[in-house]
Formats: C-alpha cells, sequence, structure tokens
C-alpha cells in the first residue's frame, strides 16, 4: 500500500511539473560551440506579462505624444492679453482651457499606467517565487531520478521508502512508511562514496555518530526527534527522523516574501522555546547552524528545529570536556557553518581558538528574525561566503541598520538589536532571550 501511494504521489508530481513548465518555463538544452549546455527557458505566464508591460510602455508613449500635441497649440506667452482680434483671443483662451484639460488627463492617465505598471511588478516578483520554487522541484525530481533508492526499497526491515523530499551533500532524504509503528517518518541515508579514503570515511561516520547522540537524547516539541539510526550496507547507514509535512522557512520565504511581524514573532519564540531546552539540563547543547534552512514546521504550522550536524555538547558548566567554565567552550570547528548566521566571535583569530557559548544561537536568532521581517539578511545579505570571510564583514559588523519599510515595532527593533550586539558580553544567551518581554506571550 506504502508502494502503491508513493507511485501515485510521483506520477501526480511529475504530472504538476509538466504542467507548470508551460506556465513557469523549462530548461532545454542548446548548443555551445562544440558542447551542449542547458538554458532556462521562461514559459508563457513571463511572456503574457512582458507583453502586457510592452504594451503599458507603448500607451505612457502614447500619452505624452498627445500631451505634446496639445501643448504645440498653446498660443505664445501673452498672445491672448495682446490681441486686439476677439476672435484670436478667444481661440488662445480655447486653447489655454484645452491644455488646462489635457494636462489632468495626462496626469490621470500616467497615474493609471503607474499604477498598472506596479501592479505588474508584484505579478513579476511573484512569478519569479513561482519559478524559483518549480526549478527546486524539478531539482528535486531529477535527484529522485538518478537515486539508487528510487525503487521504494524496504530498509533496516521496517521502513518502506517513498519519495524523496531532499538532496544535499552526501545524504538523502526521503519521505517513507515505518511498517513496524503503522506511521510515515523521513529516513535520512547517509552514502560514503567508494573512492573515499577508509581515514575520510572513518571521519564522516564519526562526526554523524557524534550528531547522533546529541539528537537521540533530545525530547522537546519544537525540536525534530530522533527516531532511529542503522547500517544499509557497507558504504551507507540511515537515521530516522520525525516526520515534518510541511515546508522549511527558507522555501516559505523564498516562495512567499517577507512575514508580517506578528507571525515572525511567533516563529521565534518558538524557535527560541527549543534552544532554551537544548541550553539546558546536564549537557547543554549549541545548535551552532540554525537558518531558516533548519526550521521545518509539521502539519499543524508549529516550528522544528532540526539539524544538529555542527551542535556542540558542553558539561554542565559551560565547558566541553570542563575546560573553560562559564566563559564558553572553545571553537574547535571554525571555518564550518553558515557565515551569514555566525557572530564575530566565530570569525575570530589568533592563537587560541575563540570562546563560544549560546550566545551563538542568540545572534543567529537575531538574523533569522531581521530576514523574516525584511527579506534580507542584515549583513553581508549579497556577498558569498567566501566574500564574506575575506572582508571581513561579520567581523567588523556594527549596529544594524532597519530599512524604512516595512514598518515593525521599536519593541522588536530592540530585541534585534540586542540579539545582534557585537561583542558577547552585550548579548543575551538563549535563556536570557527567550524570556525576553518581546519573546514571551504569559499575562
Amino acid at each position: 500500500l506504502a508502494v502503491s501511494v508513493a507511485q501515485f504521489e510521483r506520477q501526480r508530481a511529475r504530472a504538476r511539473l509538466a504542467e507548470e513548465g508551460g506556465r513557469l518555463g523549462v530548461v532545454s538544452v542548446q548548443r555551445a560551440g562544440g558542447s551542449f549546455q542547458e538554458v532556462w527557458e521562461d514559459g508563457r505566464a513571463f511572456a503574457e506579462l512582458n507583453a502586457r508591460a510592452v504594451s503599458l510602455t507603448h500607451a505612457k508613449e502614447a500619452a505624452e505624444q498627445q500631451r505634446k500635441l496639445v501643448k504645440r497649440r498653446l498660443p505664445l506667452p501673452g498672445v491672448t492679453e495682446a490681441s486686439a482680434d476677439p476672435a484670436a483671443a478667444q481661440a488662445a483662451q480655447a486653447a489655454q482651457a484645452e491644455y488646462v484639460l489635457s494636462e489632468e488627463a495626462h496626469k490621470v492617465r500616467v497615474g493609471g499606467i503607474k499604477r498598472e505598471e506596479d501592479a505588474i511588478a508584484r505579478e513579476r516578483e511573484a512569478l519569479e517565487r513561482e519559478k524559483n520554487a518549480h526549478i527546486r522541484e524539478l531539482k528535486r525530481a531529477r535527484d529522485e531520478d538518478s537515486s539508487r533508492f528510487n525503487q521504494h526499497p524496504l530498509l533496516g526491515g521496517r521502513y518502506v521508502l517513498m519519495n524523496m523530499l531532499g538532496r544535499g551533500g552526501f545524504s538523502e532524504v526521503y519521505k517513507a512508511y515505518d511498517v513496524a509503528e503503522m506511521r510515515e517518518v523521513a529516513c535520512k541515508v547517509h552514502q560514503l562514496s567508494q573512492h573515499w579514503s577508509e581515514a575520510r570515511k572513518s571521519t564522516y561516520v564519526r562526526h554523524a555518530t557524534r550528531e547522533c547522540s546529541i539528537h537521540k537524547r533530545l525530547d522537546h516539541s519544537s525540536v525534530v526527534k530522533h527516531v532511529d539510526v542503522f547500517e544499509v550496507d557497507q558504504n551507507s547507514f540511515c537515521t530516522v527522523l520525525e516526520l515534518c509535512t510541511g515546508d522549511d522557512l527558507d522555501a516559505r520565504l523564498k516562495a512567499h516574501g517577507p512575514i508580517a511581524e506578528r507571525e515572525a514573532r511567533i516563529i521565534l519564540a518558538q524557535v527560541f522555546a527549543g534552544l532554551n531546552y537544548l541550553a539546558g539540563g546536564a549537557r547543554p547543547v549549541i545548535h551552532y547552524d540554525l537558518k531558516p534552512g533548519n526550521i521545518l514546521f509539521d502539519a499543524a504550522g508549529r516550528v522544528k528545529i532540526t539539524d544538529f550536524g555542527l551542535s556542540k555538547e558542553m558539561d554542565g558548566g559551560g565547558a566541553l570536556g570542563g575546560g573553560i567554565g562559564d566563559s564558553g567552550m572553545e571553537l574547535t570547528s571554525q571555518g564550518a557553518g553558515t557565515y551569514w548566521y555566525l557572530p564575530p566571535e566565530c570569525f575570530e583569530t589568533g592563537p587560541a581558538p575563540p570562546k563560544i557559548s549560546s550566545k551563538v544561537d542568540t545572534w543567529s536568532c537575531g538574523v533569522i528574525l531581521y530576514q523574516m521581517l525584511y527579506d534580507r539578511k542584515p549583513f553581508g545579505h549579497d556577498q558569498s561566503q567566501e566574500q564574506i570571510l575575506h572582508a571581513g564583514t561579520i567581523l567588523n559588523a556594527q549596529q544594524v541598520e532597519f530599512p524604512a519599510t516595512p514598518k515593525v515595532s521599536a519593541e522588536c527593533k530592540e530585541f534585534i538589536k540586542r540579539c545582534l550586539a557585537r561583542k558577547q558580553a552585550d548579548r543575551p544567551d538563549v535563556s536570557t532571550a527567550a524570556a525576553d518581554p518581546y519573546m514571551t506571550y504569559a499575562k
């Protein structure tokens, strides 16, 4: 039954891709010299939008030509007063009246064209978002077609792989059906290349094992649950996670743009609830790679934090292995992570590794809240990771600046400023930020 459902879903997804391809665009192959390359061709929706834009341009030109034509019929300055011929004076007054009327008509027409142009710009922006989502789905379908697990195998004696959710790095994530518990789950299949050295394979396995050891002990409503882990074959193993059937925050922002403050606030409050749980307990955890792509939504729209691949586990004193107490723990994986969301201390260099704490996650939350509201990152938005590193963009980040629009409350801006305080000493830790009045809803 699970396989039949998966096959039906796959056929429906492919049919939807084909249908949307005509509207949004397709990938075609063209010759480039002695080779072939893939190029994107926009669909009919873009052609129709472009035709409307051209039509408006012509309308604007016609309106301007008519305006100039009427203006040419105006008498020279002073002619109306100086003319002794009543008929000439009357004609001049009529031309002046026609010009005033024409100017008003022109302003109204140009105003209408401007509104239509603005509407087209909004439609184009929405269409571009649809196109980007369509391209992501095309990539997912291609990845699924090339996967060696695309024929619905039974893994671990209980998990039927249904359809691919995504591929990244050296792993593939599938929606799967757990025949033992009669429920849907997410299976993340890690594949080690047969061309890797044994040392590299060992490092990858050790890293993944460490991630699992942290994740499997976590149990909170705002954290994706770890279900199982097992070996698939000599070069593959699988981790089984709670399935979140909603989208992720990154996909939501790309599909719909900025989020209203009220919605952004409750999303972040749920994130902080999960982070506050991570920061508590006998061995606190720093997520370290918090970003929109690692914030999922379940079927009810509730937030779930995922991906603990770069997480840091501390002892109760705030250190790794009892080293440096409340001042934080030494950062031993410098260079890893997603730079737009990491604080300045993660880029510090010197004879000793920089010291970090849960304030890393507080900074990440500040960036995410800013991005939800303004549809851009506060630092290095138009830069690549390499450019951010070489330019010292985050290391030298100062006071955050806020765009004039959209309108955001003063309380929200002040909270973002606190989260993005450059100095660790001025930035709240996760527990303090989670208890901030802006992040609490209790009366």
